[in-house]
């Protein structure tokens, strides 16, 4: 049976563990393959809420799909 401590020590370790924290400037490849600036709004058990710099709306994506810088991004464009 989980018990409220367990679940709070199971909900702070899925936020410890994240790549980027709240603030941060990420980088993501949009569907056209462009790529785009967003600052993190949200993280928690492996996906990050960002909201576009270009864009009024942001969105929940896979934390695997975030760049640290645009280098990085660009690279993976280009494959």
């Amino acid at each position: 049976m989980v018990t409220i401590v367990n679940a709070l020590i199971c909900y702070n370790k899925c936020i410890m563990e994240t790549k980027f924290r709240t603030g941060e400037k990420v980088y993501l490849i949009n569907e056209s393959h462009a790529v785009e600036e967003a600052t993190v709004v949200m993280t928690i058990s492996g996906f990050v809420t960002v909201r576009f710099t270009e864009r009024e709306w942001g969105e929940r994506v896979r934390e695997s799909r975030l760049y640290a810088t645009r280098e990085e991004a660009e690279a993976a464009v280009r494959g």
